[in-house]
């Protein structure tokens, strides 16, 4: 008898507190549900967006810009056969007024975003500048079927000085709005360059008013409000005036030059040709330009200075010289150069067909002998040569703030065998020891490792002052550097250096002349052909890297121009105008 009254008194129990957290949620939790519901009813949120920010130079010139104008939207749920005349008579006033307009286009966009869930009006025309539709303002406002919006349009007016390296914005993609909600709101995103890079500091934060509305939407009080962030533009290191005449001195070559500051890896150019106007992305390019652009076997599109991937050439000795001090080859160590060295079957040889005779490390850095590598090379082998140059920075990105940059290739035996499923051969050490072969590289990489011949020091580029980073003390010896130094020195002004004919600069600068093949020299060729024999797209490509003043390492001038022959003579000259238009705009002070 008392388990039952216990089981019933349970049983109670648990129906009291079952009817009771029924009451609690009824009263309590359904009560704030239902009141934020009732919120929603009479409070709007009104977003503001932010002006996208603007891109200076070192200087305040402007590089990237907002201009204002206005958009032009047709009212909603004009598609059916009653309302279709205001929609003609609409689109039929755009057009009479903006010729450039089209028609059809207008309709296909009207077609495409209007629907029957949709109570906006639609927008047909993203922008007309201010000076061109201002005066019909009156006009177009004055329609009830016709809704007129302020709008900007991102443009560029130094159009295509350092297009590559500002970048441009465009249509935000469904991808684009699903990952940043601002471009939702202002339909644009970087695609590119520093306007990719840093997009989320030049879109800026998004504000909001919330305000109280009556039944007819009628706004009655402001209950919050947050400012859209204001302070969204960006000041770089770039100086647009140098940039727009090392363009006017590279003229129709193609390739890329990179002013570096050797210090801190602040980039004062940024070239890559040829170059192109961004405007017309930020406007919206046609098929016939992008057919023409997409054709041209110069790349245009491509940034070459972190896309392009081009094999080093000679540029690459020092860094290999410092492989071979690091591993058992000491400062005495020297070559016979007899033009060249013969492994297995196949005969290796040097620029020079008569040799070089006997060579140190300076020599072989001035006159650039490739027998004194092929020979060290074998002693210290490809790992070990590898291992030394992933120091520097090769195979890996330089963290410039650009977006997409390639990594390169600093081969080894494990890369060949992951890469191929092959083993490595001997020969392939040598002419990697040259920089040919698998090893490539991009002209950023080239400027960062020749600041670090400068300095002892690796720096990080970069464009933004939010990138910079203490440059890396390598640790390598003084002792191991200043022999090298001294042979860049000489490549540049010693009667048998490799530029000393083309360098005809104020300035004292060291520097590094490179011949990179782009096709191989059979092994029947006694006499190699001239560069100025083969056709263009055989032709190697020539790099000159330099770092200047001498004494006091300043600048790194860092030239590739494809398909130029010998970097002395395809770039030397260029690179002297570069150093002494630096030393008039007071960018370097001392000459020597």
């Amino acid at each position: 008898m008392t388990n039952r009254l216990n089981l019933i008194f349970i049983f109670i129990f648990v129906i009291m507190i079952t009817l009771l957290s029924r009451v609690y949620f009824l009263s309590i939790k359904s009560n704030t549900y239902y009141e934020e519901l009732s919120k929603r009813n009479y409070i709007s949120r009104v977003k503001k967006i932010p002006v996208r920010g603007i891109i200076e130079d070192r200087n305040g010139n402007k590089l990237a810009v907002n201009q204002m104008g206005f958009s032009i939207l047709i009212k909603p749920h004009l598609k059916s056969k009653k309302n279709k005349e205001k929609l003609n008579d609409a689109i039929d006033l755009i057009v009479e007024h903006f010729p450039k307009q089209e028609k059809k286009k207008l309709l296909r966009a009207y077609n495409r975003k209007d629907s029957a869930y949709n109570h906006d009006f639609v927008k047909v025309v993203d922008y007309l500048p201010y000076q061109e539709f201002f005066p019909k303002y009156t006009l177009f406002s004055s329609k009830d079927t016709i809704k007129v919006e302020s709008a900007v349009k991102r443009f560029y007016p130094y159009r295509k000085a350092a297009s590559h390296v500002i970048g441009y914005v465009g249509k935000a993609s469904r991808l684009d709005i699903l990952k940043n909600e601002l471009s939702a709101h202002n339909g644009i995103i970087g695609k590119n360059g520093l306007e990719k890079f840093y997009n989320d500091k030049l879109q800026g934060e998004i504000g909001y008013k919330d305000v109280k509305v009556n039944a007819l939407n009628k706004e009655i009080e402001t209950l919050d409000e947050k400012e859209p962030s204001i302070d969204n533009s960006i000041k770089i290191s770039l100086d647009i005036e140098l940039q727009k005449y090392i363009q006017k001195i590279f003229g129709k070559r193609s390739g890329a030059i990179i002013v570096m500051d050797a210090n801190n890896g602040e980039i004062l150019s940024a070239t890559s040709m040829p170059e192109f106007d961004n405007n017309i992305f930020a406007s919206g390019i046609s098929v016939k330009e992008w057919n023409i652009m997409r054709n041209d076997l110069n790349h245009p599109f491509t940034n070459k200075l972190i896309n392009g991937l081009y094999p080093p050439g000679s540029i690459i000795k020092m860094g290999v010289a410092l492989s071979f001090l690091e591993n058992g080859l000491d400062e005495n160590f020297t070559v016979q150069c007899s033009g060249s060295i013969r492994i297995g079957n196949r005969n290796f040889r040097c620029w020079k067909s008569s040799g070089h005779g006997k060579v140190t490390f300076r020599k072989a850095i001035r006159e650039s002998c490739d027998d004194f590598f092929y020979k060290g090379s074998l002693e210290v082998g490809i790992n070990k040569i590898s291992q030394t140059l992933d120091k520097f920075g090769f195979g890996k990105q330089t963290g410039v703030d650009q977006v997409n940059e390639f990594f390169g290739v600093n081969p080894n035996k494990l890369w060949k065998q992951k890469k191929f499923k092959q083993p490595w051969y001997v020969g392939e050490t040598v002419i990697t020891s040259i920089g040919q072969g698998n090893m490539l590289v991009t002209p950023m990489q080239m400027a960062r490792y020749t600041a670090f011949l400068a300095t002892g020091k690796l720096p990080k580029p970069h464009f933004y002052k939010a990138n910079y980073e203490e440059p890396e003390d390598l640790k390598i010896p003084e002792k191991e550097l200043s022999m090298l130094r001294q042979g860049m020195h000489d490549v540049t002004h010693h009667a048998k250096g490799t530029a000393t004919r083309h360098i005809k600069s104020k300035i004292t600068i060291a520097g590094k002349t490179g011949t990179a093949q782009v096709v191989s020299i059979p092994q029947s060729e006694k006499v190699r052909m001239k560069e100025s024999e083969l056709k263009y797209f055989h032709r190697s490509h020539a790099w000159l890297t330099t770092y200047g003043p001498y004494k006091n390492p300043k600048y790194v001038v860092t030239a590739l121009v494809e398909h130029g022959g010998h970097g002395g003579e395809a770039a030397g000259g260029i690179v002297s105008k570069i150093y002494d238009k630096l030393y008039e705009m007071e960018y370097i002070k001392s000459r020597d």
